[in-house]
C-alpha cells in the first residue's frame, strides 16, 4: 500500500521527545526512550518498531538460532501516518529507541503479528502502553495510546479497553495479525503534543533496533476487524486492466462497512467479477445505472466497486479474495 511518502496532514504538529524508562514487568526491559512535547520536531511520517524475542537451549543441546523479526509485518497503524526514520536521533535521555508513527487522534493501533499482549499502564511517561509477544519471537511495544474521553487533550480517561486498549480486548489475550490492539494518541510525555504511536521492535528479547525496513515493507490493510465479521468494501478508482472476470484498479479511496473506516490509497486491487455481479454505466455517482458489459471498461476509466458480504480475513483485510457485487463505470 502506501510506503515512503505516504502521508497525509495530521493536525497539531509540534515539537516532542524526551526521554522516557518504562519499568519492566517479567523480564527485564531494555531501556527505550519515548517522544514527548518540547524537544523533537515532528515533521514527516514516521514507523519505528523495537523488536524482543527469546530462544533457550537445554543442557546439554546445541542452542538454536536467534529468533528473526518476520520478513513482513502488518503495518501498526491504519490509514494515513506520516513518519521518518527517527531510529537513534539524540534525545535529551539518549538515542531514540523507537520510530513515531504520526497518526490522528484514536486510529487504529494494529498487531503487527500474531502473539499475546499484556497491558502496561503504571508508567508516568510512556502513558497507556502495551507489549505484544509476537510468534516470531519479537517483541513491540505500543505506546502513548489514547488517554483521552473527546476530541480534546482532556486528560480524562484510564489506560482501559475502550479508551486506550480495543474495546473487548483483554490483558493476557492471544491476537491474530492486524487485529486491532488499541488506539493512537498522546498519553504520558507526549502529552499536549500530536498524535503519535511509538512503536518499537526488540528481536529475540534483546535489543531494539532500527524498525523502519520493517515498516517500509509491512503490509497496509484497507480494513481492519474481528475475524470472520462481515464486511463490504466501497473502492473508488480508476480501471487499470479489465478480462472476462476480473477487474484490476487503481484504488483512490477505500470505506469498510458497516465499520465506517475510510482511507485514501494508491494501491492496485484485483477484485473478481462473477456472473452474479451487476455492471453498469452510470453518470454520476449515486445516479442510475445502464446494464454494460465489463469488457467496455477502458483502462483510466473512473469506477466504483461495492464488494459482496464476505467474513473478514487477513487476505481480504490485505485486499486480496475481494469479489465485486456492484461495478459502476463512468464517463471518461
Amino acid at each position: 500500500m502506501r510506503r515512503r511518502g505516504y502521508k497525509c496532514p495530521v493536525a497539531g504538529r509540534g515539537t516532542c521527545d524526551p526521554s522516557a524508562r518504562v519499568p519492566p514487568f517479567g523480564p527485564p526491559v531494555t531501556l527505550f526512550r519515548t517522544t514527548t512535547r518540547g524537544t523533537l520536531a515532528l515533521t514527516l511520517a514516521g514507523l519505528v518498531t523495537l523488536v524482543a524475542g527469546s530462544a533457550t537451549a537445554g543442557y546439554g543441546r546445541v542452542p538454536a538460532a536467534p529468533a528473526q523479526p518476520p520478513q513482513t509485518i502488518v503495518f501498526p497503524v491504519l490509514g494515513p501516518v506520516e513518519y521518518i526514520d527517527d531510529f537513534g536521533a539524540p534525545r535529551p535521555g539518549g538515542p531514540h529507541q523507537g520510530i513515531d508513527i504520526l497518526a490522528p487522534k484514536r486510529a487504529l493501533a494494529l498487531a503487527a503479528e500474531a502473539g499475546k499482549i499484556k497491558f502496561w499502564t503504571s508508567s508516568a511517561t510512556a502513558g497507556c502502553m502495551l507489549y505484544l509477544y509476537g510468534a516470531s519471537g519479537t517483541t513491540y511495544y505500543y505506546i502513548h495510546l489514547n488517554n483521552d474521553l473527546t476530541a480534546k487533550n482532556d486528560n480524562k480517561g484510564k489506560c482501559v479497553a475502550g479508551t486506550a486498549y480495543a474495546k473487548g480486548l483483554k490483558n493476557g489475550a492471544k491476537v491474530a495479525a492486524g487485529q486491532v490492539l488499541g488506539y493512537v494518541g498522546n498519553s504520558g510525555d507526549a502529552d499536549g503534543g500530536p498524535t503519535h504511536l511509538h512503536f518499537e521492535l526488540h528481536p529475540n528479547g534483546g535489543k531494539g533496533v532500527d524498525a523502519y525496513p520493517w515498516l517500509q515493507s509491512g503490509q497496509h490493510l484497507l480494513f481492519a476487524s474481528g475475524r470472520g465479521t462481515a464486511f463490504t468494501l466501497d473502492l473508488r478508482g480508476t480501471v487499470s486492466a479489465v478480462t472476462a472476470d476480473t477487474l484490476r484498479i487503481k484504488a483512490a479511496s477505500v470505506t469498510a462497512w458497516p465499520m465506517r473506516q475510510g482511507q485514501p490509497l494508491s494501491l492496485k486491487v484485483v477484485v473478481n467479477v462473477p456472473s452474479s455481479a451487476i455492471v453498469q454505466t452510470v453518470k454520476g455517482m449515486g445516479k442510475p445505472g445502464t446494464p454494460a458489459d465489463l469488457l467496455d471498461a477502458k483502462p483510466g476509466q473512473k469506477v466504483q466497486v461495492w464488494t459482496g458480504a464476505a467474513p473478514t480475513t487477513l487476505k481480504a483485510e490485505r485486499g486480496g479474495a475481494l469479489n465485486a457485487s456492484l461495478v459502476s463505470l463512468l464517463p471518461r
